[in-house]
């Protein structure tokens, strides 16, 4: 994988990010690791060879071959394999006829996002914290040039492994990166870049927004989407410990402190194109996530609210760009 998007960057205007990406890489193979990797690795060494017919990212489930494409054994072995690798928490897939009815419904927001992007026809785009790489997939439908995702979860990456072992030669690559490890590219950068459920786990979100901005060309675009609470520019939430059964939750903003945050930082054209209260449909417990969800995650006796009395999730999407020169 590594070769073929060393040969793209190095024809690409961000050729800067070859002089520190391999050590990243290598780096992050020593440090990141998970006691189930071995497991994981044999899922992927046990897929049938099977040829797809056709590919179609630009449907709501990302789908690639057709169930006539496999026998029941190759049909068996595939499923068997997709299973070992749960939870799945972002798609939907449908592989050879196989549906991966994935915890999010990762083609709402999609959908949602779309209608107001810049066109990503021809675009370098880069996704951070892009999950098992469902968006990354719609990205490239919709046009990309060539798309990159960053997410330092093992399991995600090895998901995404198995669907570009079928997906074939496609430009789109997952490296097992923080935003954190993201190259100052001087206005060099990507085209577009997708932040979309990271900011409220990071400890310092202007930081993160600083890092983003970083790897931007000049006149490029960020697609933010956050959890935001109700509020004027001097609101922000921060939970005592968890929010909604997360950890890792440390700032949720008001839209206007949101937007502020991006204007003082130097994004130009903070404009707001979405605010969504997340549902039950939504984000739910399927086959393939178990465990709990977001029903789970509610006050049971008002679902305004989370279980430890916070406002319930909200979801903003902003899109801004960075100064032109």
């Amino acid at each position: 994988m590594s070769e073929s998007l060393y040969a793209f960057l190095a024809n690409s205007r961000l050729a800067a990010w070859l002089d520190t990406l391999p050590a990243q890489l290598q780096s992050a193979a020593q440090e990141n690791t998970h006691g189930k990797q071995a497991e994981w690795q044999a899922a992927l060494d046990a897929l049938p060879d099977i040829q797809p017919s056709s590919t179609d990212f630009n449907s709501s489930a990302v789908r690639i071959g057709a169930a006539t494409d496999a026998d029941e054994n190759a049909c068996a072995q595939l499923t068997a394999s997709l299973q070992a690798l749960i939870p799945w928490r972002k798609g939907p897939y449908e592989l050879f006829g196989v549906q991966v009815d994935t915890e999010w419904r990762s083609d709402w927001k999609w959908e949602r996002v779309f209608p107001h992007l810049t066109s990503l026809q021809d675009r370098i785009v880069l996704d951070v914290g892009c999950g098992s790489g469902y968006h990354l997939w719609r990205m490239l439908g919709a046009g990309a040039q060539a798309v990159v995702g960053i997410d330092p979860t093992l399991l995600f990456l090895t998901q995404f492994n198995l669907v570009k072992r079928y997906a074939g030669e496609q430009p789109v690559w997952m490296l097992p990166l923080k935003s954190e490890d993201l190259p100052d590219l001087r206005q060099k950068g990507f085209d577009t870049i997708f932040s979309m459920g990271v900011l409220y786990h990071r400890r310092d979100p202007l930081g993160h927004l600083q890092e983003l901005r970083r790897a931007l060309r000049a006149g490029g675009e960020l697609v933010l989407e956050t959890l935001v609470v109700e509020g004027d520019e001097h609101t922000a939430l921060m939970p005592h410990d968890r929010y909604a059964k997360m950890r890792n939750v440390w700032f949720i903003p008001s839209v206007p402190m949101l937007e502020l945050w991006l204007k003082r930082l130097g994004f130009t054209h903070v404009r707001v194109v979405d605010i969504t209260t997340t549902s039950v449909e939504e984000q739910r417990c399927t086959a393939w996530s178990k465990g709990e969800s977001l029903a789970d995650f509610l006050d049971p006796a008002d679902n305004s609210r989370t279980i430890e009395g916070y406002p319930a999730p909200l979801r903003a999407t902003l899109i801004a760009n960075t100064p032109a020169s």
